[in-house]
């Protein structure tokens, strides 16, 4: 790729040599510097947006999973809302909320929330059913059966579904940047495409795939923390810890 560059064989406005792309990061990062705000823009904008709309989906789905009759008229709703194309939603909440910080992580809550709700619910009623029929022969009451019981072995699930959302969650930010915004790494990636500064454009796409590498790694630090049983190095580590703290 690079000697294709060298040579002459590449088209700048198509696609620019590695070094040129290298180039243009240098200069984002630390030369001019001015990937950093927009850097932040957005992620603050896909953290927001992930914790109102993952916040929702795991209430509304924990009441579902404990009301059948509220399970049965929320789920058209929720279904309307993830059949609906976020594309189509999105000048709509830019209308709403404005053109600021608002719109984006309300589209980021908005497109992220189907993945937490589905997830807690499904784990919430798949709960395996001789631990429940135990629980009730020994008396356990519903608060009980809950905490101890349904949540616990859901926590698994909700994780995945978690994982999900927080990408999802970036999604819609840098979709709602591109639709109307002066802030955040989409517009300053629509900016470079509008001035055919395609090496530019590539290296904020890098910087955007950055971003999600982030944010999954640290969904995977909470897996790891919060859902330790499934390793066995986690488990044995948590097991001495809890151990000395007994004795």
């Amino acid at each position: 790729w690079e000697l294709l560059g060298a040579m002459g064989q590449l088209n700048d406005l198509i696609l620019p040599a590695p070094s040129a792309i290298g180039y243009a990061i240098v200069q984002l990062y630390f030369v001019t510097g001015k990937i950093w705000w927009h850097f932040f823009v957005t992620m603050f904008e896909a953290v927001a947006g992930f914790a109102i709309g993952a916040g929702i989906g795991v209430t509304l789905a924990i009441v579902a999973g404990l009301n059948p009759t509220f399970r049965r008229y929320i789920a058209p709703y929720v279904v309307v809302v993830q059949v609906t194309p976020l594309i189509a939603v999105a000048p709509l909440m830019i209308a709403w909320f404005g053109f600021g910080w608002s719109s984006k992580i309300a589209i980021a809550a908005l497109v992220c929330f189907f993945a937490p709700f589905v997830n807690t619910l499904t784990g919430l009623l798949n709960v395996d059913q001789d631990a429940e029929e135990m629980f009730r022969s020994l008396g356990a009451t519903k608060r009980q059966v809950f905490w101890k019981l349904m949540l616990p072995s859901s926590i698994p699930i909700i994780i995945a579904g978690l994982k999900t959302a927080m990408a999802l969650a970036l999604i819609g930010a840098v979709v709602g940047e591109f639709i109307s915004a002066s802030e955040g790494v989409g517009i300053l990636m629509q900016r470079a495409s509008f001035a055919l500064n395609i090496a530019e454009s590539i290296a904020v796409l890098l910087s955007m795939a950055l971003m999600g590498i982030i944010l999954y790694t640290a969904m995977e630090i909470l897996d790891d923390r919060i859902v330790f049983w499934r390793r066995d190095a986690r488990m044995q580590a948590v097991s001495r810890r809890r151990a000395a703290a007994w004795r």
